[in-house]
């Protein structure tokens, strides 16, 4: 595990961004655990968060020359990202977002910021059934620009209608790599593994989420 991987975890579970329990899920799946990133809601957390996408760019992403974060989410992430890159690793990108509605008056346009040309890389929180990546991708397109490729906060790794997860099904449709702060393999290896209470969760937790990725899980 790397030190920005664990340190995301601990933020997530601070500030209940990432809850153990039941959720049902859109899919309908009965979840033991559920993510949510609107819930990385001061200062601190979007700094920290900015700087573990950050890390996880550097460390294994694809070469790209914009950043691009999808409405609405997208926005302050894509942001604390660029700033992240800036402060911590002297790489002064451009990016940009969008609009869910075009805007008729002033500059126009459903995108904001810089332009979306070369390479684009994504920046979002989770993947579910993939469908709003696919409409930044679109996007991305349509500008003359190429996606580069998408950067989630968490994957899943969960199978979506087929035998393949949502990551893999837009690795395969559109020949271009997801990365992810932390998947769910690493999740439960961080919390399978925490013995100073920062990641801990109790054992039932833990036993229900390997249950649950044996029977939904992809590798």
């Amino acid at each position: 595990m790397q030190d920005y991987q664990l340190t995301f975890i601990e933020l997530a579970l601070s500030r209940q961004a990432l809850r153990f329990g039941r959720f049902t899920l859109k899919s309908g799946r009965e979840s033991p655990y559920f993510f949510n990133a609107g819930l990385f809601s001061d200062g601190e957390a979007i700094a920290v968060l900015g700087r573990c996408y950050a890390a996880a760019i550097v460390r294994s992403a694809p070469a790209f020359d914009v950043l691009f974060g999808p409405a609405y989410k997208g926005i302050p992430l894509v942001a604390a990202t660029a700033a992240a890159l800036f402060e911590h690793h002297g790489r002064n990108v451009p990016y940009a977002f969008n609009r869910k509605e075009a805007k008729d008056h002033g500059e126009g346009g459903t995108v904001i910021g810089a332009p979306l040309r070369g390479r684009v890389l994504v920046i979002d929180d989770v993947v579910t059934a993939g469908t709003a990546v696919r409409e930044s991708l679109t996007l991305i397109r349509q500008q003359g620009a190429q996606p580069a490729g998408v950067v989630f906060a968490l994957d899943r790794q969960e199978r979506g209608q087929g035998e393949m997860s949502a990551t893999q099904e837009i690795e395969r449709e559109h020949g271009i790599p997801c990365v992810s702060v932390v998947t769910l393999a690493d999740l439960i290896e961080a919390l399978s593994q925490a013995s100073d209470g920062r990641t801990a969760i109790s054992d039932d937790q833990l036993t229900e989420l390997k249950a649950y990725r044996r029977r939904y899980g992809v590798s």
